[in-house]
């Protein structure tokens, strides 16, 4: 197969997910919009009206939203990526074709969320009465650096899945986990100074902060924790392809 034909099979089977995922359901790409919002209501209330959790200033439910916008994409992502090698086992084992292609069409079809539950975001910009600064022009950084995150996360559990299948409940333990542990709910001006070195090690946390720095507050990101997160994504990401390329060559044979 040439390059084009690898791309083509990406194509089809990022719509295939997408189709697949919402072709009978009723809501459709709805369901990416209500996850968020329904944490959002969640976290409104349990966070900010009964634990008086800071916002900097900014309305809670937009400061919330801001950060579980990307928080889904990934998770969502990294949930179904991690067993799509299993899933797709099939065209696995009798086919030959880069396989790190089944796990980014995973998340490439998740972006159809990102894109609806972002739509979901201007909106509440606009009805706050956000105004946009020069500094909203670095989000595409801020995405990028997310879809990179992801494609590496996912790459590295589908890739550990196909050797050891309890992998799947072990991520979905740890992303329910790692949803507390990342600054969706709370600012990180909140974590106390003796932990703080340890939500930077989390590669999110500069996402999440970023966005909202530059979409809710119009403000520059803090420029380094910005840059502690870009080195750990960049080497996780590297990592992942390096350990996903020295093992796809055994996935026909043990999957």
């Amino acid at each position: 197969m040439s390059f084009p034909a690898y791309v083509e099979l990406l194509m089809n089977l990022t719509r295939r997910e997408v189709k697949g995922r919402y072709s009978q359901s009723l809501f459709g790409a709805g369901w990416a919009i209500a996850q968020p919002l329904a944490m959002m209501a969640v976290f409104t209330l349990v966070f900010s009206r009964l634990g008086q959790m800071p916002s900097g200033g900014a309305p809670y439910p937009l400061f919330a939203f801001a950060a579980l916008v990307p928080w889904f994409f990934f998770m969502n992502s990294v949930s179904s990526g991690t067993l799509s090698l299993v899933t797709y086992r099939n065209i696995v084992t009798k086919t030959y074709f880069p396989r790190e292609i089944v796990p980014i069409a995973q998340v490439g079809s998740r972006l159809v969320d990102l894109s609806a539950a972002s739509g979901l975001f201007a909106i509440l910009l606009i009805y706050y009465d956000v105004q946009f600064t020069p500094w909203s022009a670095l989000t595409p950084v801020f995405v990028g650096l997310l879809v990179l995150f992801t494609l590496g996360t996912t790459l590295a559990t589908s890739a550990i899945n196909v050797f050891y299948r309890d992998v799947s409940p072990v991520v979905q333990i740890g992303l329910q986990l790692w949803l507390y542990l990342t600054p969706v709910a709370y600012p990180l001006s909140a974590v106390p100074e003796k932990y703080r070195m340890w939500f930077l090690l989390n590669p999110l946390t500069g996402v999440v902060e970023g966005l909202r720095s530059v979409l809710v507050f119009g403000r520059a990101p803090d420029w380094d924790v910005l840059a502690i997160s870009a080195s750990l994504i960049a080497a996780v990401f590297a990592g992942a392809l390096l350990l996903f390329k020295k093992t796809d060559k055994y996935f026909a044979d043990v999957i």
